[in-house]
């Protein structure tokens, strides 16, 4: 499971603040649809086990991965914020829970507790961090160059700055494809090509960065 290879980190909200304003616990099967892209945004969302992702799918049916959101986690907020619909839509990557609270009431939160708010406001400044990366590492550049990109931000994202020590990546080669914008076939050669360079290492089907 995709959640079993990362730390346990903070959450973005305690579950007490979120239980105190009205969140419900949602249950998600495997493969199972939160909300679908162009949805009304109208709750904060907060994985509290398990893992989703959120992609928008072309006409043709290949999708591209926007983010992949873990326990402890938030997503869509910046939709339910700027008042859009939702950019993606999110489906369970396995049996996962999620919190989900309603707008007025997140937004009735974040008026009551300024720390919760700049909690809020650090996160969407990384969702913007990612997005930046998005345009400028991943957009235009070649296959090797998008995926050490992709793995470079999530070591920086889930260890401390500076730090020399490997982490095994969950992600599976379908996964980093679609975030890449990359087949799947060529993501494969070049995750060849990279451990026979020492650029990183397999461990099993798993990737070392």
């Amino acid at each position: 499971m995709l959640s079993n290879f990362l730390r346990k980190k903070r959450k973005v909200f305690p579950s007490k603040a979120l239980e105190k304003y009205h969140a419900k616990l949602v249950s998600l099967r495997k493969d199972q649809v939160l909300f679908h892209e162009g949805d009304k945004a109208s709750d904060y969302f907060q994985v509290e086990e398990g893992s989703v992702k959120m992609f928008i799918a072309s006409n043709d049916g290949q999708e591209f991965i926007q983010g992949i959101f873990t326990a402890g986690e938030s997503f869509g907020e910046p939709a339910l914020v700027g008042n859009f619909p939702y950019p993606g839509s999110v489906v369970a990557i396995e049996a996962s829970k999620v919190w989900k609270l309603p707008g007025d009431y997140f937004v009735q939160m974040l008026k009551d507790n300024f720390d919760l708010h700049l909690k809020m406001d650090q996160v969407l400044c990384q969702r913007l961090r990612y997005k930046s990366m998005v345009l400028s590492e991943i957009s235009s550049y070649e296959p090797e160059h998008r995926i050490a990109a992709l793995l470079k931000y999530f070591k920086t994202k889930n260890l401390k700055s500076g730090t020399s020590e490997k982490v095994i990546v969950p992600y599976t080669r379908q996964q980093l494809a679609d975030m890449s914008g990359l087949r799947v076939e060529t993501v494969i050669r070049t995750v060849r090509k990279m451990e026979k360079e020492g650029k990183l290492a397999l461990e099993g089907h798993k990737i070392k960065f």
